[in-house]
């Protein structure tokens, strides 16, 4: 008998499960497409490359996406229990609500131990790929590397500068400034126009440009010598309309997925994490050490000197400025200031480094730790929903999805929240790791207690009834119709 009601509560959970993560992964996937696709539409990708990086890029996202499925398939089912009286039937049977969350229980630590083999053996080789890829494609895709306002050095043998790039695939640029490398023995030419645009070249190893109303400016002494260029002016060419051709058959043909990065700790599992994060904490310490050797080398020279030569040097008596005359006393405070204003810089620059090393070894332990968190977060999730479907006695896609919703939304922001004060150096990136998990953990056992006690959390009439008495100190009594 319980085994046929095992089966039935899995089922029934299984039924929203896959329909909820589907269509969350999909509301991710659509995330990310808004945010990438735009820059890679309409450059020369095709559309299976796209499809592929995209799905590269997505299968990150499963590591919150299953938690978020947990939580609302349970709420849901539990809620539908509920809604149809089969929870009361059961607790009529002798069946406790701990007895009919138990097969659920199972299968959510089964789920949290896939997602933890998925964050941490697939999750970092499809990292690779998408990264890797992304680097390629602004390799070998020069029209998706350009940036306007910014040199750009991806064509072989040019530096081109666009002040402005616009149009529906970027093709309308303005403010062009092309120059072409050149050895000794070559000449130099550099071109600037007004404006300019992309055609689509017969050939795919080349890159049309058309330019308009611009000035092709070229010397013609290579090899000459320096004292050449002092006996004649350059070259200078007026032109309304020019077309240029740019060889990229040599980047255009390497392979998009070829990897070339292979050192970062995304692409790592968790053992591999442990010595990332070693050499990170070794060499965080050498660093610090330095920081202190030289602003101690930088504020107290003398006391440098004294610990180098292991030998006691009498101090100098100090001298009065108001003894001094003229530019000695000027030379006296032009010298301290520049002293105080190295000192403040190098401590500036010092600065930026030691929050650019914290913030790096605490992307690193967070990373490593949420592999395994986010697997404890499935099991909380559940107990919550659970919990919660139980008490509400709802199912559907009303209510159980805006409580979900609400939830996620509020680990989500205490995680960035943690995650940007541990960057900080504000908080333990360890902690930080796991803390809106041990927020959370005290409240789904609450809510697991409040579920098994039968608690009317949610019952309007039990507020309005507490609320009673003092909400009928400011409401009037009416008489009834038949006595006024």
């Amino acid at each position: 008998m319980l085994k046929i009601l095992d089966r039935y509560i899995i089922k029934t959970f299984f039924g929203p499960f896959f329909f909820i993560f589907s269509v969350l992964f999909f509301i991710f996937i659509v995330n990310i497409i808004w945010v990438q696709l735009g820059q890679f539409m309409g450059k020369g990708l095709s559309y299976w490359q796209i499809l592929k990086l995209l799905f590269y890029l997505g299968v990150s996202v499963v590591s919150l996406v299953l938690p978020l499925t947990i939580l609302l398939a349970s709420i849901m089912s539990f809620g539908e229990f509920g809604e149809r009286y089969e929870l009361a039937a059961m607790k009529a049977a002798g069946i406790s609500l701990t007895r009919v969350m138990a097969p659920l229980l199972g299968v959510a630590t089964i789920l949290a131990v896939m997602l933890f083999f998925f964050s941490n053996n697939i999750i970092p080789d499809f990292q690779k790929k998408a990264k890797n890829m992304l680097f390629n494609i602004a390799q070998t895709k020069p029209a998706l590397n350009f940036t306007q306002g910014q040199f750009i050095d991806q064509l072989p043998g040019y530096m081109i500068k666009f002040d402005k790039i616009y149009g529906e695939n970027g093709e309308n640029i303005e403010g062009v400034f092309i120059h072409k490398k050149a050895s000794t023995y070559e000449n130099q030419q550099s071109v600037v126009a007004a404006k300019g645009k992309f055609l689509p070249a017969a050939n795919k190893n080349f890159l049309k440009l058309e330019l308009y109303n611009g000035y092709v400016f070229e010397d013609d002494f290579a090899g000459k010598g320096e004292n050449a260029r002092l006996k004649q002016p350059d070259q200078v060419i007026k032109f309304d309309t020019l077309v240029s051709h740019f060889d990229i058959s040599e980047i255009i043909n390497k392979g998009i997925e070829k990897e070339q990065i292979t050192d970062d700790y995304r692409f790592q599992t968790y053992g591999q994490l442990n010595e990332t994060v070693a050499k990170s904490k070794k060499e965080n310490e050498a660093f610090f050490s330095n920081i202190s050797a030289d602003v101690l080398s930088q504020t107290n020279s003398v006391v440098s000197y004294m610990d180098k030569n292991k030998s006691k040097v009498i101090a100098k008596q100090q001298v009065k400025l108001d003894t001094l005359k003229g530019d000695k006393k000027l030379e006296i405070l032009y010298n301290s200031y520049n002293r105080l204003e190295n000192l403040k810089t190098t401590s500036t620059g010092k600065k930026a480094e030691f929050s650019s090393n914290i913030k790096y070894f605490s992307k690193v332990v967070i990373y490593q730790q949420r592999i395994l968190s986010y697997s404890v977060t499935c099991i909380i999730f559940f107990l919550i929903g659970a919990s919660l479907g139980s008490i509400i006695r709802k199912g559907g896609m009303g209510l159980p999805v805006i409580i979900a919703i609400v939830i996620f939304i509020v680990f989500y922001v205490m995680n960035l929240g943690i995650e940007n004060i541990s960057w900080g150096g504000g908080m333990s990136p360890y902690l930080a790791a796991w803390l809106p998990n041990l927020i959370l953990l005290p409240f789904g056992i609450w809510m697991t207690y409040k579920a098994l006690t039968d608690s009317q959390l949610f019952d309007a009439e039990k507020y309005k009834a507490l609320f009673k008495p003092i909400t009928k100190r400011f409401s009037k009594t009416k008489e009834h119709k038949r006595y006024q």
